[in-house]
């Protein structure tokens, strides 16, 4: 089976999502931990609008897109914190209109649009050994910046007024983790598409917080599972000649079931200390 990765553009393909796997296992983590999915799920649409306007002003694609992605991300940021109970309003409002501006920017393009499909599904396939470097680079800086501020992150996740308590600059600590959301997003929309980046993001992070009892367990794990949904999903595409983005997405779809079928035989199941009332009472 390993001799699929024969191919240099499967290798290129496998390097892609294991960087990938890595980026959405850590952001995926503090996100779901955080609850920012709806947010991610606005930066992951609102995207599209940089992408029309990267290929409108003939920009190369990452600088576009992430610039885009980024003022996105911090107008929901700065509504998120600003207006809580209308922030679910604005990052609907915003993800409509980044994905109607990326349509007519790509509309206003001159000469023929490219394949829209592959940022829409993603074209992991194709990955250039260029975007190899950028995304080991986005891991090493995430990895960095992560952990330089582990412990702010981890009170932040779980008590935000116990961290405005210890001094934790919370609203400079959200705008960054905002921006490192945008970054993830931006990436991984070139492996798995728009459609399915969120479903990275969030399956794998989403299975690690039932198994594990802390925020770097939770972090390793997801990275882990993403790997795996990854290789599953490339065998899959090649054997059967179907799009890997979706392939992957799809694995990954099957492990949150199987974790949720687990969870349930878990909670079934009686515990060896559970004794019966009648026993307990000497009856």
């Amino acid at each position: 089976m390993l001799e699929i990765f024969d191919f240099s553009f499967m290798r290129h393909a496998l390097a892609a999502g294991v960087l990938v796997s890595v980026i959405c296992g850590v952001m995926g983590t503090l996100a779901v931990a955080n609850r920012l999915v709806f947010l991610s799920g606005g930066i992951a649409h609102a995207a599209y609008g940089g992408i029309g306007l990267a290929f409108y002003m003939r920009w190369p694609y990452l600088p576009g897109t992430l610039g885009f992605s980024l003022l996105a991300a911090f107008t929901m940021a700065a509504v998120s914190l600003k207006a809580r109970y209308r922030a679910d309003t604005v990052i609907g409002a915003i993800w409509a209109l980044g994905m109607a501006l990326g349509i007519l920017f790509i509309d206003l393009s001159p000469g023929y649009p490219v394949d829209l499909m592959s940022y829409l599904f993603g074209s992991i396939l194709t990955v250039p050994g260029t975007d190899l470097w950028v995304m080991l680079a986005t891991a090493l800086v995430i990895a960095l910046v992560v952990g330089a501020y582990y412990n702010d992150f981890l009170a932040f996740s779980y008590d935000e007024e116990f961290a405005q308590v210890r001094g934790i600059p919370v609203r400079r600590l959200y705008f960054l983790l905002v921006c490192l959301l945008a970054v993830a997003v931006v990436l991984t929309i070139r492996v798995v598409g728009l459609i399915l980046v969120i479903a990275l993001l969030t399956i794998p992070a989403f299975i690690a917080e039932k198994f594990t009892r802390s925020l770097l367990q939770m972090m390793a794990v997801a990275c882990g599972l993403n790997i795996l949904f990854t290789l599953i999903g490339l065998t899959l595409a090649y054997l059967y000649n179907l799009t890997a983005g979706a392939c992957i997405i799809l694995s990954a779809g099957a492990g949150f079931f199987i974790a949720l079928l687990l969870e349930h035989i878990h909670k079934r199941k009686p515990s060896g200390t559970d004794v019966p009332m009648a026993l307990s009472q000497g009856k």
